[in-house]
């Protein structure tokens, strides 16, 4: 929307071009992932005109995840990149304006809501609900970045994937106590899980290391680092490791293999307006979708550490959307 004539009746011209670059939305929607969607649907059928931006990855890290099973209303499983064009689909359905292009600028110090889009286009958002995600860490080796792109048998989600690798072998790459609850939970699907841990000790609590070293079916390889993901160019046959005291390897016969290293939220470019926890999660107020700034909301893994599932993020955009429409309802 303009809002001022180029041609200057309503102010000067230099001020009028300025202007031209500005548009003023009524909810702006940071991300494609399930949340973003999910808000999408419900504050467009709220006539809210919302705009989403699809941000660097349009459909989030679904897009990565060759099958989705646990997600109600697909008996028969999914692929995520499927599952993400007919969330998109929906979402148009009911008038979102989806655009490509991501946000590298905000400034939430007022009471409109400054986006700035490719560095480029300025957006004034009455409200905005932000479902950028969060990242998974990897090791960032050729052979388990080809396997992961392949989707033939590197995950770091044992929780979405575990299932398709029960009764078989599988290695688990981590330390921490996401490491441990997501190996605690491949072990009661599979044959035999082998942890591997670089360091002499483990970044979890002792509760979660005692757990882990209790179960009958997971190795626990110390001072032991990934080498290589093997397979056939297809899928993973194998892990080649490397003992970091000795410098000897070997190989770990294995279908699939987890890296529970962590995850990045991605949320460096609202650092300075909204609260954030150490590890850079967003910090809502409890029971909401609300963060520290009135009219900014958050949906989905930007501020979820502990479930980072598609249903619980679908849930956040949905409470996100409806907190943004009683804000807007409550200021007249």
């Amino acid at each position: 929307m303009i809002l001022l004539n180029k041609f200057g009746i309503f102010g000067s011209l230099k001020n009028n071009i300025m202007s031209d670059s500005i548009e003023r939305v009524k909810c702006l929607i940071i991300g494609s992932g399930p949340a973003g969607y999910t808000a999408a649907i419900y504050a467009a059928r709220a006539n809210m005109n919302p705009v989403l931006y699809q941000g660097i990855q349009p459909g989030g890290q679904l897009t990565t995840t060759n099958e989705v099973e646990n997600f109600p209303g697909y008996p028969e499983g999914i692929t995520g990149p499927e599952m993400m064009l007919q969330l998109e689909a929906q979402a148009k359905r009911f008038g979102t304006d989806i655009r490509t292009g991501w946000v590298t600028k905000v400034d939430f110090s007022g009471e409109i809501h400054k986006v700035w889009v490719n560095d480029e286009k300025e957006l004034h958002c009455d409200t905005v609900i932000i479902s950028t995600g969060a990242s998974a860490k990897y090791l960032g080796l050729p052979s388990e970045q080809h396997y992961l792109n392949m989707g033939g048998g590197v995950s770091a989600c044992a929780v979405c994937d575990g299932f398709f690798y029960r009764n078989q072998e599988v290695v688990i790459v981590g330390a921490g106590d996401s490491a441990c609850e997501e190996a605690h939970y491949l072990s009661k699907l599979c044959k035999k899980v082998t942890m591997l841990v670089r360091s002499e000790q483990f970044r979890a609590s002792k509760i979660m290391e005692e757990r882990v070293r209790k179960t009958e079916n997971i190795e626990i390889l110390m001072n032991t680092e990934t080498d290589e993901v093997l397979g056939d160019g297809q899928v993973v046959s194998a892990v080649r490791v490397k003992n970091r005291v000795t410098g000897e390897t070997h190989e770990i016969p294995a279908t699939g293999f987890f890296v529970a290293i962590g995850h990045k939220p991605n949320t460096d470019i609202f650092k300075d307006y909204i609260t954030l926890d150490e590890t850079g999660y967003i910090v809502n107020t409890p029971g909401t979708s609300k963060t520290n700034v009135a009219g900014v909301f958050v949906a989905g893994d930007a501020a979820d550490h502990v479930y980072r599932q598609a249903i619980t993020a679908a849930g956040t955009g949905c409470m996100a959307a409806l907190d943004a429409e009683r804000y807007l309802a409550a200021k007249g």
